[in-house]
């Protein structure tokens, strides 16, 4: 039996491809699912969702421009070190969600998978969304579908990694850039999931990463002027309405989301598609 003193963690944001503090210097415990102690997470603030949108917006121009393929292969190298960290993703989703090890490890294979089926999607899902469009004239229509922007994501509260994992999936590797609000009880494998971010190839602010109270950071997101679309999944739900008045007051893209979705299913084109705008081009031809 060991008498060394455990390091007691305190864990930080991740905005702009860097670990800042919250601006306002909180933190709350983390406690597994006996309510035991495991770390400390930082409170984010409105100043630190403010600075995640704008992390984003400027990652935005590079990660739309980017080709598909190149996507394609940064989401892989994602799923690459995921699976590197397998055994700590699948002890802190054990801690955290109450679950044998055993069910954690393979909820870790899952979200490894699902990383991996997002990235076959990144040089496909174009040719299977958009459509050339017969027309009575001498002209092409080809309609071609584009990332809405800056998405701001309330993980799920439950599904600690796989359903985070589904939700920021697609939101990437349609060109998208993201500011996400982890589980707030559950946020270790959000945080953990920042470390192979930050050293994968994914670029700083593609995917901003903030803990603390979603009641508290939700609202700022939703009624804030860059933001481009919103995604409810892990909102309260006393407050989904309110928060969908906020985005309509800047026309952002808010999906309705299925009951309970079950994280666990084989996905769909459904997430890939939400947070896509079709542009429409015309062309005359023989010129």
């Amino acid at each position: 039996m060991s008498d060394r003193i455990a390091v007691a963690k305190t864990y930080k944001l991740y905005v702009g491809g860097a670990f800042p503090r919250s601006e306002s210097g909180r933190s709350y415990p983390v406690v597994d699912a006996k309510g035991a102690f495991l770390a400390n997470a930082a409170q984010g603030s409105r100043k630190d969702a403010r600075d995640a949108v704008v992390a984003a917006r400027k990652a935005f121009a590079g990660w739309s421009g980017a080709t598909a393929y190149n996507r394609g292969q940064v989401l892989y190298r994602v799923a690459e070190l995921l699976e590197g960290r397998r055994e700590q993703f699948a002890a802190e989703v054990a801690a955290s969600e109450g679950v044998p090890l055993k069910k954690a490890q393979s909820l870790v294979d899952a979200a490894v998978d699902r990383w991996v089926w997002y990235a076959g999607w990144t040089d496909k899902f174009a040719t299977v969304l958009g459509a050339a469009n017969p027309v009575a004239g001498p002209y092409f229509s080809f309609s071609v579908p584009e990332p809405t922007g800056v998405v701001a994501v309330l993980a799920p509260q439950e599904s600690s990694l796989l359903g985070l994992v589904s939700v920021i999936a697609p939101v990437i590797a349609t060109g998208n850039t993201a500011v996400v609000v982890a589980s707030q009880d559950r946020p270790l494998p959000a945080i953990t999931l920042s470390e192979v971010l930050a050293t994968s190839d994914v670029p700083g602010g593609v995917v901003n990463v903030l803990t603390g109270r979603t009641a508290e950071i939700a609202p700022w997101l939703a009624s804030h002027a860059d933001v481009n679309a919103l995604d409810l999944t892990g909102a309260p739900e006393q407050a989904r309405a309110d928060l969908e008045r906020s985005a309509a007051g800047t026309v952002k893209r808010v999906p309705r989301n299925r009951p309970a979705e079950d994280f666990t299913r084989e996905p769909d084109l459904s997430r890939l598609r939400a947070f896509l705008e079709t542009k429409t081009v015309w062309h005359p031809t023989g010129t």
